[in-house]
């Protein structure tokens, strides 16, 4: 049995499948497998020794360096930066088993947000993952004096970590033949809050990430250079950030956007 799931973990999301009259149709996967999860024989997988590569140039576009020349990021503190960061990622295939109205449940978990159960309508395999670079850059900078340099490591763990969590994202979609993913993240929407975070570990055995990564009790992810979610198939894009009305954000992927907001059911259309 474990071996039939690990081929059904192994298949693309949506693949075509010929019908009674010799045609192909284009199916779910996870549709064919609904009940799956109650075996709890569920892959785990972890990735050790991600390859990060930091570009200067990049880290100083990230800090608006390009706008000012009135102080400038050593190439030798990024290379002492880049010597002590060990990018890893823990992810766990998991099957939808029920869709409630603003509610989930995900190997036998219950996650409560509108906007995830809406980008869960069509799907039945999910992928919950954490990803760390470790807790040695941040040590790094708690010991520097300098607070000019501990801004700079600060910013360049952050680089770090985005890339870290895409290289996961490129290896989800080469495994599982996926044409497009997107993510959420507990905490990232105030329909999908910090207090997510307990039931997103759960997910994992013994509600822990196996890669040095654990809670606090405000629920805040130690190492600090930690990011956690839930990755899914989709068609289209979706990004949190469309639904975030926060005028300044560094981080903003995409904009804000009132027709969205309206579409989900979540929030005020009031935005930039």
């Amino acid at each position: 049995m474990r071996e039939i799931i690990q081929i059904v973990n192994a298949l693309p999301e949506r693949m075509l499948l010929p019908n009674a009259r010799g045609s192909k149709t284009r199916v779910f996967v996870s549709s064919l497998t609904p009940k799956i999860s109650s075996l709890k024989l569920l892959r785990m997988e972890k990735l050790e020794n991600i390859p990060v590569k930091l570009d200067i140039n990049v880290i100083k576009k990230k800090l608006h360096m390009d706008r000012t020349g009135d102080w400038d990021l050593d190439g030798a503190l990024v290379e002492t930066a880049t010597a002590v960061i060990k990018p890893s990622a823990v992810y766990k295939v998991c099957y939808v088993e029920e869709k409630l109205e603003d509610e989930v449940i995900i190997d036998g978990i219950s996650f409560k947000s509108r906007v995830l159960r809406k980008n869960l309508e069509a799907v039945g395999r999910i992928f919950a993952y954490v990803v760390t670079i470790g807790k040695q850059l941040e040590e790094m900078a708690g010991s520097r004096e300098d607070l000019l340099e501990k801004y700079f490591l600060d910013s360049i763990g952050n680089v770090a970590l985005v890339k870290a969590r895409k290289y996961l994202e490129d290896q989800l979609r080469s495994r599982f033949a996926l044409d497009g993913v997107s993510f959420m993240s507990p905490g990232s929407l105030g329909d999908w809050p910090i207090e997510e975070q307990r039931p997103l570990f759960s997910l994992f055995e013994g509600g822990k990430a196996h890669i040095g990564v654990r809670l606090s009790e405000s629920l805040l992810m130690i190492p600090k250079k930690s990011v956690s979610g839930i990755y899914f198939p989709t068609e289209v894009t979706f990004y949190s950030c469309q639904l975030c009305p926060r005028k300044r954000c560094d981080g903003r992927k995409a904009p804000f956007d009132k027709k969205l907001v309206k579409e989900y059911g979540v929030g005020t259309a009031e935005g930039p």
